[in-house]
């Protein structure tokens, strides 16, 4: 029966270990509340410039932001961009980049601890050196002078952040080809005359990818904080495009308000912070879980 396949086996109880942690729960939860942001922005926030929607319309163009109201319901921010539309079509230019960055630095890494694990001798020697290499240069001090030398933008960040954020995934996802190129499963394909991309393709990359997918997780959330801090810095999108790191910059000028009221301008960081710090735990939780599903230490505990 289909039903008592050992693969659907051990799909419903990797599911059922995710899922029996509460953390786990939550966090997809939030992702799922995120996800349902990003599609129905349209909806939620139409925007008024079909052309640009993710730029953030104005309520007018006084500098001090301006609390709710009945017209802009989480306020606006410096310059008189409106909160509310900023959060919600932020939220796909945050999904924008956390894919487009972790998709991108998987793809490399799994690529090369593939080759540097299944081959080893002078490519594992090769390539091992230059994750080596990239590792010595501090990640955001790496991603900012790609910034800098190629120009500023949302999706200059993207690229730079992507081509060093792979260099995680080749040291682990290396580990674990190591001892599963030695089973019987591999060494009697290899008796068969089956090449050597359709080994790694068939039987090496799925029985090695789940640290790789823990990781990717947990990296999910802290790319986006990474480029929200560099928008912060004034190296990401145009003023006005809906960013959340942007929208914090926005409010840097307004962080403590005026003496005889410090909070006064409360929502113009605690909006746009709250929605990094939310998102950017989502995926944590998530990756958290994955670990412990994964773990095989405690995987039969």
């Amino acid at each position: 029966m289909l039903e008592n396949h050992p693969r659907l086996k051990e799909l419903r109880y990797t599911l059922y270990r995710i899922f029996r942690n509460p953390s786990a729960i939550i966090g997809v939860i939030l992702l799922l509340f995120f996800i349902c942001i990003a599609v129905f922005a349209p909806y939620i926030a139409p925007p008024k410039d079909l052309d640009r929607p993710y730029m953030m319309p104005r309520a007018g163009y006084t500098i001090t932001p301006q609390p709710p109201n009945e017209k802009n319901i989480f306020g606006t921010t410096e310059g008189q961009y409106d909160i509310f539309y900023g959060i919600i079509w932020g939220t796909r230019t945050a999904f924008r980049i956390g894919l487009f960055v972790i998709t991108t630095a998987v793809i490399i890494g799994v690529i090369l601890g593939t080759l540097a694990g299944y081959f080893g001798g002078k490519v594992d020697e090769i390539i091992m050196r230059l994750v080596d290499v990239v590792f010595a240069i501090p990640f955001l001090v790496l991603a900012m002078a790609i910034v800098v030398s190629f120009g500023r933008g949302l999706d200059i960040i993207m690229i730079a952040i992507a081509s060093i954020a792979w260099r995680s995934y080749p040291r682990v996802i290396r580990s674990a080809i190591l001892s599963v190129r030695e089973q019987d499963f591999v060494q009697a394909a290899k008796t068969m005359g089956v090449s050597d991309i359709r080994i790694m393709w068939r039987h090496i990359i799925p029985n090695s990818i789940y640290p790789v997918m823990v990781i990717a997780f947990m990296e999910a959330g802290s790319v986006v904080l990474t480029a929200a801090f560099m928008s912060f810095l004034g190296l990401g999108a145009p003023k006005g495009y809906s960013d959340w790191g942007q929208m914090v910059a926005l409010a840097r000028n307004y962080i403590v308000g005026p003496a005889d009221d410090p909070l006064k301008f409360w929502y113009t960081i605690i909006i746009p912070g709250g929605a990094i710090v939310l998102f950017v735990l989502a995926w944590a939780l998530i990756g958290d879980a994955l670990r412990d599903a994964f773990d095989p230490k405690i995987r039969r505990k």
